[in-house]
């Protein structure tokens, strides 16, 4: 059987979760001997066997972002001619797989990292592109042969904003980790290097500044942390130039309080990730809206203790002691009162940043509690979410549709 996987982020041009998922995914089904796995991405040409890449179309140079997307989607459509299945991920492909499936006349599976309208705030980065973007995924959710959740949760959400979907046509496979490439290494000369003491305890928060990300509550939150504990931001590709001046405002003012306050705004490679996650004592996913959530299973494959929101699929993967026993428990759940507009927005800002301070506080002020999820979180990660096991739950909804 062959597959094309449709996609708009690629080793080595990644930024978030999505595009994680698809590298793993491709690596873990290009390790089967019943598959040939073909990926069609965006951007400049890649040199890596059954990969293609597609740059803008000529003549779009100026056009809305949306709208350039549509025009490499054309393209991509095209490329996919001999294939036996589609499977496109994020809006940005959705077209993309939805075209190709109707052109070359095989299943499109779409997989569900998060849903345009759960993201109103994108219409601030994408302006009318936001009503194109959200017209595509619909078309291509609503045309799918199967839509694939990175989580229960993620599910709900899709049933829930697409309704004309046929619920048996909606399955569950969750993100999952390498735990092989991402497994705790002590090395402090790096995270020295990286300007960061690896002998203060320190928190750290690794996501791109977007306001699903919760970025701002976070950094209200962490001001009231004790003096003595660093703060990592590993923070880049703002959505807006807005939330950007947000960020670098709020930052501002908290390093008029505090030391040890180190942002890293560069994309950094795995080995760095890896080095920060190994030497913190809590990372931290304020997240308002996350389907699943692979930052934190990075972090707990790393052997580090999370703090996260409770919304989403993030509960899911992150274990709190109030659901388990003292030596299950991965990490602690911050609950959040959400507006149901679709933006996640908390309803009650104050308190949510007062919870996520304690819990983070209550934490780095226990360093042997905090390692101990940490250890907990690494065995959950390597029994719960390995590849291999989730290419096979992928390939058995390849082969439902067929």
């Amino acid at each position: 059987m062959r597959v094309d996987v449709l996609t708009k982020e690629y080793p080595p041009e990644i930024y978030g979760g999505a595009g994680v998922h698809v590298a793993e995914l491709v690596r873990a089904l290009r390790d089967r001997d019943d598959l040939t796995t073909r990926v069609h991405a965006f951007g400049a040409a890649r040199d890596e066997p059954l990969t293609s890449s597609y740059a803008d179309l000529a003549g779009l140079e100026d056009a809305n972002a949306t709208l350039r997307t549509a025009g490499v989607d054309l393209a991509m459509a095209a490329g996919c001619a001999g294939t036996d299945l589609v499977h496109s991920h994020t809006w940005y492909a959705n077209l993309a797989g939805h075209l190709a499936g109707l052109l070359h006349d095989v299943p499109h599976v779409v997989s569900a990292h998060s849903l345009e309208p759960l993201r109103p705030w994108k219409a601030e980065q994408l302006g009318g592109g936001y009503r194109l973007s959200s017209w595509m995924e619909r078309t291509a959710y609503e045309g799918a042969a199967a839509v694939i959740a990175v989580s229960a949760a993620m599910r709900a959400d899709v049933l829930r904003s697409y309704p004309a979907i046929d619920p048996a046509r909606v399955h569950t496979v969750h993100n999952g980790i390498d735990t092989t490439r991402w497994s705790r290494v002590d090395d402090p000369d790096r995270v020295r290097r990286l300007g960061v003491d690896p002998d203060r305890p320190s928190v750290v928060f690794v996501g791109r500044i977007t306001r699903q990300k919760g970025l701002p509550l976070f950094l209200r939150a962490v001001a009231a942390l004790p003096p003595d504990v660093q703060v990592v931001l590993c923070a880049g590709a703002p959505d807006t130039p807005e939330i950007m001046a947000e960020v670098e405002s709020l930052v501002s003012d908290l390093r008029a309080g505090r030391d040890g306050v180190v942002w890293i705004g560069d994309m950094l490679p795995r080995a760095d990730v890896v080095a920060l996650l190994s030497a913190a004592t809590v990372f931290a996913c304020p997240s308002i809206y996350e389907p699943l959530g692979i930052v934190n299973l990075e972090a707990m494959a790393c052997e580090t203790a999370v703090v996260a929101t409770a919304t989403g699929g993030i509960p899911e993967v992150v274990v709190d002691p109030s659901t388990v026993g003292p030596t299950e428990a991965t990490g602690l759940l911050v609950p959040i009162d959400q507006a149901d507009d679709g933006s996640g927005t908390p309803l009650d800002p104050d308190r949510y940043v007062a919870d996520f301070a304690e819990a983070l506080t209550s934490l780095v002020g226990d360093p042997d509690r905090a390692a101990a999820m940490g250890r907990a979180g690494r065995a959950r990660a390597v029994a719960s979410f390995g590849w291999p096991a989730i290419a096979e739950r992928t390939v058995e909804v390849y082969r439902s549709v067929l």
